[in-house]
Protein backbone atom coordinates (compact mmCIF):
# COMPACT_ATOMS: atom_id res chain seq x y z
CA UNK A 1 0.00 0.00 0.00
CA UNK A 2 1.57 3.32 -1.35
CA UNK A 3 0.82 6.73 0.05
CA UNK A 4 -0.56 8.88 -2.83
CA UNK A 5 2.07 11.67 -3.12
CA UNK A 6 2.41 15.19 -1.25
CA UNK A 7 0.75 17.82 -3.29
CA UNK A 8 3.65 21.03 -2.93
CA UNK A 9 3.05 24.92 -3.78
CA UNK A 10 5.59 27.11 -4.45
CA UNK A 11 5.88 29.84 -1.51
CA UNK A 12 8.19 32.73 -1.32
CA UNK A 13 10.08 34.15 1.91
CA UNK A 14 12.48 37.10 1.86
CA UNK A 15 16.29 36.10 2.96
CA UNK A 16 17.98 39.10 4.47
CA UNK A 17 22.16 38.07 4.31
CA UNK A 18 23.34 41.40 6.39
CA UNK A 19 22.03 44.12 4.14
CA UNK A 20 21.20 41.98 1.01
CA UNK A 21 17.55 40.95 0.23
CA UNK A 22 17.32 37.56 -2.05
CA UNK A 23 13.82 36.24 -2.74
CA UNK A 24 14.09 32.38 -1.92
CA UNK A 25 11.33 29.76 -3.36
CA UNK A 26 10.52 27.05 -0.66
CA UNK A 27 8.51 24.07 -1.29
CA UNK A 28 5.75 23.50 1.47
CA UNK A 29 3.18 20.28 1.43
CA UNK A 30 -0.64 21.06 0.91
CA UNK A 31 -1.54 17.76 2.15
CA UNK A 32 -0.56 15.57 5.08
CA UNK A 33 1.30 12.69 3.47
CA UNK A 34 3.14 10.83 5.70
CA UNK A 35 6.54 11.15 4.17
CA UNK A 36 7.75 7.16 4.72
CA UNK A 37 7.04 3.60 5.80
CA UNK A 38 6.86 3.16 9.50
CA UNK A 39 9.94 1.47 10.34
CA UNK A 40 9.22 -1.72 10.74
CA UNK A 41 12.09 -3.31 13.35
CA UNK A 42 12.08 -1.19 16.19
CA UNK A 43 15.98 -2.17 16.47
CA UNK A 44 17.69 -2.80 19.98
CA UNK A 45 16.47 -2.76 23.81
CA UNK A 46 18.06 -1.27 26.16
CA UNK A 47 20.35 -3.73 27.45
CA UNK A 48 21.10 -5.02 23.89
CA UNK A 49 22.74 -1.19 23.40
CA UNK A 50 24.11 -1.03 26.76
CA UNK A 51 25.77 -4.35 25.66
CA UNK A 52 26.97 -3.30 22.27
CA UNK A 53 28.40 0.04 23.24
CA UNK A 54 30.37 -1.75 25.81
CA UNK A 55 31.63 -4.34 23.34
CA UNK A 56 32.63 -1.31 20.66
CA UNK A 57 33.97 0.45 23.56
CA UNK A 58 36.28 -2.25 24.59
CA UNK A 59 37.44 -2.95 20.73
CA UNK A 60 38.22 0.85 20.72
CA UNK A 61 41.69 0.50 20.11
CA UNK A 62 43.46 -1.32 17.00
CA UNK A 63 45.40 -3.79 19.13
CA UNK A 64 42.39 -4.97 20.93
CA UNK A 65 40.48 -5.90 17.70
CA UNK A 66 43.69 -7.45 16.63
CA UNK A 67 43.84 -9.68 19.48
CA UNK A 68 40.01 -10.02 18.90
CA UNK A 69 40.60 -11.22 15.30
CA UNK A 70 43.52 -13.46 16.36
CA UNK A 71 41.14 -15.54 19.14
CA UNK A 72 38.27 -15.67 17.00
CA UNK A 73 40.18 -17.44 14.11
CA UNK A 74 41.87 -19.94 16.59
CA UNK A 75 40.15 -23.25 17.51
CA UNK A 76 40.96 -23.17 21.17
CA UNK A 77 42.32 -21.51 23.61
CA UNK A 78 45.30 -18.90 23.35
CA UNK A 79 47.78 -18.50 25.73
CA UNK A 80 48.60 -14.44 26.92
CA UNK A 81 52.50 -14.89 25.71
CA UNK A 82 51.87 -16.37 22.30
CA UNK A 83 49.94 -12.86 21.69
CA UNK A 84 53.16 -10.96 22.01
CA UNK A 85 54.81 -11.94 18.81
CA UNK A 86 52.21 -11.75 16.23
CA UNK A 87 51.05 -8.29 17.62
CA UNK A 88 54.77 -6.86 18.17
CA UNK A 89 54.03 -5.47 21.97
CA UNK A 90 55.41 -6.12 25.28
CA UNK A 91 53.78 -8.23 27.27
CA UNK A 92 52.70 -5.61 29.88
CA UNK A 93 50.77 -4.10 27.13
CA UNK A 94 49.16 -7.60 25.83
CA UNK A 95 48.15 -8.00 29.77
CA UNK A 96 46.44 -4.56 29.55
CA UNK A 97 44.41 -4.97 26.75
CA UNK A 98 43.53 -8.88 27.57
CA UNK A 99 42.25 -7.51 30.56
CA UNK A 100 40.08 -4.35 29.18
CA UNK A 101 38.77 -7.04 27.08
CA UNK A 102 37.85 -9.86 29.65
CA UNK A 103 36.70 -6.90 32.36
CA UNK A 104 34.27 -6.33 29.29
CA UNK A 105 33.04 -9.80 29.19
CA UNK A 106 34.74 -10.22 25.66
CA UNK A 107 37.03 -12.84 26.41
CA UNK A 108 36.92 -15.85 28.95
CA UNK A 109 40.02 -16.03 30.92
CA UNK A 110 41.73 -19.30 32.21
CA UNK A 111 44.69 -19.39 34.53
CA UNK A 112 46.97 -22.88 34.50
CA UNK A 113 49.47 -22.79 36.79
CA UNK A 114 51.61 -19.56 36.08
CA UNK A 115 50.05 -19.12 32.65
CA UNK A 116 46.70 -17.44 31.46
CA UNK A 117 44.60 -19.28 28.08
CA UNK A 118 42.27 -17.03 26.73
CA UNK A 119 38.81 -17.47 24.33
CA UNK A 120 36.47 -15.76 23.11
CA UNK A 121 33.46 -15.37 25.15
CA UNK A 122 30.28 -17.11 23.30
CA UNK A 123 27.96 -14.28 24.13
CA UNK A 124 30.52 -12.03 22.49
CA UNK A 125 31.03 -13.98 19.52
CA UNK A 126 27.48 -13.68 19.32
CA UNK A 127 26.75 -10.01 19.88
CA UNK A 128 29.77 -9.32 17.06
CA UNK A 129 27.74 -11.72 14.41
CA UNK A 130 24.72 -10.19 14.92
CA UNK A 131 26.09 -6.90 14.54
CA UNK A 132 28.28 -7.88 11.37
CA UNK A 133 25.24 -9.18 9.83
CA UNK A 134 23.62 -6.16 10.58
CA UNK A 135 25.50 -4.69 7.29
CA UNK A 136 25.00 -7.86 5.35
CA UNK A 137 21.48 -8.10 5.77
CA UNK A 138 21.04 -4.08 4.78
CA UNK A 139 23.23 -5.06 1.87
CA UNK A 140 21.38 -7.81 0.55
CA UNK A 141 17.65 -6.47 1.40
CA UNK A 142 18.59 -3.79 -0.96
CA UNK A 143 20.24 -6.40 -3.85
CA UNK A 144 16.36 -7.93 -3.61
CA UNK A 145 14.61 -4.77 -3.93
Amino acid sequence: MSASPARWHKASIYVNMSTMRQRVAVLEPTSAVACCAPIADPGLSDDEAVATAELFRALGDPARVRILHILATQTGEVCGCDLEQPLGLSQPTVSFHLKKLAEAGVLEREKRGVWVYYSLHPEARRRLSDVLRLGRRKARETATA
